[in-house]
């Protein structure tokens, strides 16, 4: 009996032991690290300072450090420098623009979208507006046309982060709009198409908010180009109208298809069915015309404009 009693003392001493031994291993074990907010990941980059700078401009700070989750596609430094180069604005007209906060929200999805679930198509902004992605035939995903997606799936806390090689802005004029607007500008171009439109009494089909339309544009030289091959003509008042007509239909595809979307071998239908504008990037021609490469992607309202440098002839 004696052996006995003194076996509970030790026991209970060893297991007393063994609490202990847990308890320290529990309080070493390491805190998790709070993963960082879209904002925290940005401010911490020195890829986007510029992006930064905007965010705290626009007031956006708050909403981007919010529980979201947000999907942003974040323009870097060399976007923005890129995107100020060709539209020749200053840095600090931008970020002074009222209508950053527009164009902010406009590289904005809410939800989490991963790369992989990006695909061709539409998507809606938080702007309200949307914007659409193109896969090129390399498999790289551009927006709008013009803003091609370089690094993806950068995790934060409250979304998603993806990179742009260029800021993207939401169209504010119809293609109808686009084309008045250069017949004015310093060096005028599209007066001879935006006159045809109106002789042939085809300016609603291209104006308005609404649609889903692809123009592919001649130039006036494209024009006078046509003119010259027929002694009877020196402008669209000289064309039978059935003609013209018929030949300006044969621009207007009742589609929205960027640059990138356009593949070899493939063709697109116009409003002028009887015509088929086959493609050939190799040659750069739509329906047998030259695209004009400096002038491609041009984003509207209710469609996208490429420049071409000939008349398609259905």
């Amino acid at each position: 009996m004696k052996t006995t009693k003194t076996k509970f003392p030790i026991l209970l001493l060893l297991f007393s032991a063994w609490m202990f031994l847990i308890a320290c291993n529990d309080d070493d074990d390491p805190v998790p690290m709070e993963e960082d907010d879209i904002v925290d990941i940005v401010t911490s980059s020195n890829d986007f300072t510029v992006l930064e700078s905007a965010v705290v401009e626009a007031d956006l700070v708050t909403t981007l450090k919010g529980d979201g989750p947000f999907t942003v596609f974040a323009p870097t430094d060399a976007a923005f420098t890129a995107f100020l180069d060709d539209t020749g604005m200053a840095a600090d007209d931008l970020l002074g623009s009222p209508d950053l906060a527009d164009i902010l929200t406009y590289h904005v999805l809410a939800g989490e979208v991963m790369a992989s679930g990006v695909g061709a198509g539409e998507l809606e902004t938080v702007n309200g507006a949307s914007f659409y992605v193109s896969e090129d035939v390399d498999g790289n995903f551009w927006i709008n046309g013009s803003a091609m997606v370089v690094d993806t799936d950068i995790e934060a806390s409250n979304g998603i982060i993806h990179t742009l090689d260029y800021v993207i802005m939401p169209p504010s004029q119809s293609i109808a709009e686009i084309a008045v607007g250069m017949t004015t500008a310093a060096t005028p171009e599209f007066t001879q198409l935006v006159g045809a439109l109106q002789r042939a009494s085809l300016v609603d089909a291209v104006s308005g908010d609404e649609g889903d339309l692809t123009v592919f544009a001649p130039t006036d030289a494209a024009f006078q180009a046509l003119y010259d091959t027929n002694p009877n003509w020196n402008d669209y008042n000289d064309i039978p109208m059935e003609t013209l007509t018929a030949v300006l239909t044969a621009h207007v595809v009742p589609a929205r298809a960027f640059s990138q979307d356009l593949r070899t071998g493939t063709s697109l239908t116009p409003l002028n069915t009887d015509a088929s504008l086959a493609i050939d990037l190799g040659a750069g021609t739509v329906g047998g015309a030259a695209l004009n490469t400096d002038m491609l992607n041009i984003h509207a309202t209710n469609g996208v404009v490429h420049v071409i440098d000939e008349v398609i002839l259905p």
